[in-house]
């Protein structure tokens, strides 16, 4: 299993970023799903509360589950937010989201199991292939903004035991309207219906770890919201990683049926993968701190929507000139999906551009523009679509970029 695992594309990008920045070239930086500080700071109440709490001798074991404050915290806050209602023993905290959604198939899957997942998306092959699972990717493109619908799926998933969604979705930067999530939720729903007593139900998992990250018009929407009957076949997995940028804090959760949570925690209380306790005590003070929150996201979703329409609005520009190149508006998180359609150009030094790594090393060598083929989120579409992530970039970085990236696309042939 460990042998079969595949490395992380976006470190083996990151390698040659560092290649080029030690050469003393500017990179303009839109690999990395992460906030740099300088850019984004955490919000200062989490930040004062951490201190607190260490001075006050938060510093032994939690409990493996995370600790009550904590949970209590989630559950009202999910009450406040989202209008859902859950007890106590549906919420797991976790060191981050990423062990909430290990856990998820480790729970709920078994080996030779189907779990349904669209592409592009989110490292689902690879928990697909550390539990064993037998992974059925839907490829989704622009005209669904790289969306699943129920179309899509409907095909896949008999006798599926786990479906994984993300709204916003990481890489795209896109997220699911409400019609489109109905029709998704009527799918499991019935796919549930059709199976007989003693059967084990299909799953969903819904990732929306970026949902306070909405852009305009765009709106959030969650599965039990609208379809109360998907209670005890939905499993959130969330965490403040990415609304408050407060990747290396490692706090994350899941909220869901507390069978299935209670399985959850004891897989990660033999894991060890907790929350520090500190940290935990910080964000139940945070999530309750409502003016707080706000005033942090209207600060923090201004500056992302700068970075994100710089680059939409800067690509538009050199459509519009002419060249082949194509982005979707930003709706959500901190992503947005351009097309390089440079695929049969021919470089200054004579090399054919023949795939999306072939687009991305020329990109990054002659424009300093550093980003992610979707082919690391499992798709296998050599079609010129990237994932640009602005969280460690500023506004400044991104318009120095674009007379470079000009430039290298007058120069191919």
């Amino acid at each position: 299993m460990a042998h079969g695992l595949i490395g992380s594309e976006i470190l083996k990008i990151a390698n040659d970023i560092r290649i080029l920045t030690a050469s003393g070239k500017m990179v303009c930086n839109l690999t990395v799903g992460d906030f740099s500080p300088t850019e984004f700071r955490i919000p200062k109440i989490l930040e004062e509360e951490i201190l607190k709490a260490l001075r006050e001798g938060e510093t032994n074991y939690p409990p493996s589950d995370g600790m009550v404050i904590l949970r209590k915290s989630i559950v009202d806050f999910y009450r406040q937010w989202l209008h859902l209602s859950y007890p106590v023993e549906s919420v797991l905290v976790s060191g981050g989201s990423r062990p909430a959604i290990y856990a998820t198939y480790r729970a709920v899957v078994d080996p030779g199991d189907t779990v349904v997942y669209p592409v592009p998306s989110w490292n689902n092959n690879h928990y697909c292939h550390l539990v064993g699972a037998k992974g059925i990717p839907v490829t989704c493109g622009k005209a669904e903004n790289f969306l699943p619908t129920r179309k899509k799926l409907e095909s896949s998933i008999r006798g599926a035991r786990l479906l994984a969604l993300n709204s916003p979705l990481n890489p795209t930067g896109t997220a699911l309207t409400e019609q489109a999530l109905h029709e998704i939720c009527d799918l499991v729903l019935e796919e549930n219906l059709r199976r007989n007593t003693g059967d084990r139900p299909l799953y969903l998992l819904y990732d929306q770890v970026y949902w306070l990250l909405t852009y305009g018009e765009t709106r959030h929407f969650n599965p039990v919201a609208l379809r109360p009957e998907l209670l005890p076949f939905t499993i959130f997995v969330d965490g403040i990683s990415k609304p408050f940028a407060a990747t290396g804090i490692r706090v994350g959760w899941t909220v869901g049926p507390p069978d299935v949570v209670g399985r959850m925690a004891s897989i990660l209380g033999h894991v060890g993968a907790w929350a520090p306790r500190a940290e935990q005590v910080a964000v139940a003070k945070l999530l309750a701190a409502t003016e707080e929150i706000r005033s942090y996201h209207r600060e923090m979703k201004q500056g992302l929507q700068a970075r994100l329409n710089g680059l939409y609005s800067g690509i538009k520009k050199l459509q519009d000139e002419g060249f082949p190149v194509d982005a979707i508006a930003p709706m959500g998180a901190i992503y947005l999906s351009a097309q390089f359609a440079l695929n049969g150009k021919r470089t200054p030094a004579g090399t054919v551009l023949q795939t999306n790594e072939d687009i991305r090393s020329y990109l990054l060598s002659d424009a300093q523009l550093a980003i992610v083929p979707f082919q690391a989120f499992g798709t296998s579409e050599e079609d010129g679509w990237f994932r640009l992530s602005v969280g460690a970039v500023s506004v400044t970085g991104i318009e120095q970029m674009f007379p470079r990236l000009r430039n290298a696309l007058q120069l191919l042939s």
